[in-house]
């Protein structure tokens, strides 16, 4: 058996969606699965991570796939990976939950699919910890995840096909863990309003086509605050979007990539963040992607 996943990278927390809003971009990742007779496994990495990703079965997409085989009681037979890969890493654009999600597709289908796709979305929130960056990738376009237990629930929506994500990058990585350490245990009864209703606002923009709303929706008390020093010109480079017509911008999930919300001028928009970072010397690049429709895909 030989098949092909594509998985989207995408943006989470769409400012006060902490943990529970995602988006999927188009910026891809793709895997090549070859099964084979003889046990073993054989993993091959190009592009983004190529001399940084472990291709033993420490590697997370093959992590992944033993896990969802463990959970459907068979084991995996001999695979032949080639990961090719379009989603920078440590980079807040999904690249955790791109490899999860492949390895919980692959073991599925390699194993009849016994699994729907709510199962694997489950099962791949679970090897993950939170669902903001997987429910976007296993279904495509905005998701809103809550946790019950180890059950998620979510709905999917299509945001208008004309808004456009300016993401840009910064050379420097971000750990999600670090920047998790960065949160403080308890905020205030202010700080927690102010986030919830513009979660609600932003996530209603989105839903609505009223996205004049983003601006004032994507703004935050919650997490972005308390991670602002880790990201070197966070709040300028924010500013600089803004002006140069962006319809709202906010930290990419856990970071140090910023996302920017447009419908026209998208280049002059990633320009103006990425100027920010390189005349204080820090190197930088801008993507303007669409919103993939499609998420995780067996091609």
């Amino acid at each position: 058996m030989e098949f092909q996943i594509r998985t989207p990278g995408s943006t989470a927390n769409l400012g006060p969606g902490f943990d529970a809003l995602g988006l999927a971009l188009s910026i891809y990742n793709h895997v090549t699965i070859m099964t084979q007779s003889t046990p073993g496994l054989e993993i091959t990495v190009q592009g983004e991570g190529k001399d940084l990703l472990t291709t033993d079965e420490t590697n997370l997409f093959y992590q992944a796939a033993q896990f969802t085989a463990q959970k459907i009681g068979k084991p995996l037979p001999g695979l032949s990976v080639a990961l090719q890969n379009g989603v920078p890493l440590a980079r807040g654009l999904g690249s955790s939950s791109t490899a999860i999600v492949a390895g919980v597709i692959a073991a599925n289908h390699i194993l009849d699919q016994p699994f729907s796709q709510q199962d694997q979305l489950n099962i791949a929130t679970e090897i993950e910890g939170h669902p903001d960056n997987v429910s976007p990738c296993l279904l495509g376009g905005l998701t809103m995840s809550a946790l019950d237990g180890k059950q998620v629930a979510c709905v999917r929506a299509l945001p208008p096909d004309t808004l456009q994500s300016v993401v840009a990058i910064p050379e420097f990585e971000l750990k999600t863990s670090e920047a998790r350490q960065a949160l403080p245990q308890e905020i205030s009864l202010h700080d927690a309003v102010f986030s919830i209703s513009r979660a609600c606002l932003v996530t209603a923009a989105l839903m609505s086509g009223d996205l004049a709303q983003l601006k004032i929706g994507m703004q935050d008390c919650l997490h972005q605050p308390y991670r602002a020093h880790l990201i070197p010109n966070f709040h300028e480079a924010i500013d600089a979007a803004l002006q140069a017509g962006s319809l709202g911008a906010a930290l990419s999930g856990a970071g140090p990539t910023l996302m920017a919300f447009a419908t026209q001028n998208a280049d002059a928009i990633g320009q103006a963040m990425v100027d920010v970072w390189q005349k204080n010397e820090i190197e930088a690049t801008y993507h303007v992607l669409n919103i993939d429709t499609d998420g995780a895909v067996i091609l």
